[in-house]
């Protein structure tokens, strides 16, 4: 089976959840809200059962507390590796010193001592690394650079590249424009071109059309509900501020073949 899910939210909100099958090797980057490890669960359950490495991009809620929450519920899910790297505390919680429910550091903290209790290696990833699995591998093109304070926990995401056999996938979390325009100045344009690309901050307010442009994928992958696609906050399509309609205009234009969206459900692309 060589498979990419996209996980939907279970109740129709953000949500970024990938599971990467390629024969025997299961991959998952970030995984969600609490509230989605029941769904994140059953579906590696039915993978098996073992993740062999776990990537995150960024400390946000919607994107690592899935993870701890489904290790703390479940005790039969193998996770071989968790790989990321964030920003310090003091800037994490500087920039952002609440989420939702728990403190920035709350979060990192149960995150922490989650994956200790169960034993689960971390690898702090650096840009330039590049981790080989059995037929691929994941290239960090960038980690966070804490100079960058606008909407700085979003711009602290590490962008992976998944590099297939035949195939390319880019992994940006939420970055926004500043973190793609040092993307754009610090990437050989080679390594930013893929076949497939995470639509950035849930297809709005990431990055920008040029970064796209250069990216020039065939494949647009939408972490994205219902109400966001369609730019609705309860007065009708595209009567909102957000801009996903206007990414889509962007995305059509720039020549992409096929949107996979989470509204949709659940989403599996062959590899």
């Amino acid at each position: 089976m060589r498979k990419l899910h996209m996980l939907a939210s279970t109740t129709d909100t953000i949500n970024t959840a990938f599971v990467l099958q390629w024969g025997e090797t299961v991959l998952v980057v970030d995984g969600g809200f609490p509230h989605e490890a029941e769904h994140l669960h059953r579906v590696l359950r039915e993978l098996g059962g073992k993740v062999d490495a776990w990537f995150l991009t960024h400390a946000h809620d919607d994107h690592i507390s899935a993870l701890f929450t489904m290790l703390e519920q479940y005790d039969d899910i193998q996770v071989g590796k968790v790989y990321y790297h964030f920003p310090s505390d003091e800037f994490l919680s500087r920039m952002e010193p609440r989420q939702r429910k728990l403190s920035t550091q709350e979060l990192l903290d149960t995150l922490r001592r989650t994956l200790a209790q169960r034993n689960i290696p971390v690898v702090t990833v650096e840009t330039g690394d590049c981790y080989t699995f059995d037929g691929f591998c994941v290239r960090v093109l960038r980690t966070p650079d804490e100079t960058i304070t606008h909407k700085g926990i979003n711009n602290a995401s590490c962008v992976y590249r998944v590099e297939l056999p035949r195939e390319s996938i880019l992994f940006l979390g939420d970055l926004g424009k500043e973190g793609g325009h040092q993307l754009l100045k610090t990437t050989p344009p080679e390594l930013l071109r893929a076949d497939y690309v995470q639509m950035a901050h849930h297809g709005q307010n990431g990055c920008d059309r040029a970064f796209y442009e250069a990216v020039a994928p065939e494949i647009c992958i939408w972490p994205t509900p219902t109400w966001l696609w369609n730019n609705d906050a309860g007065k009708g399509y595209n009567t909102h501020s957000w801009q996903t309609v206007i990414v889509q205009g962007w995305m059509n234009e720039i020549g992409v073949k096929t949107n996979y969206i989470a509204k949709d459900g659940d989403q599996v692309c062959e590899l």
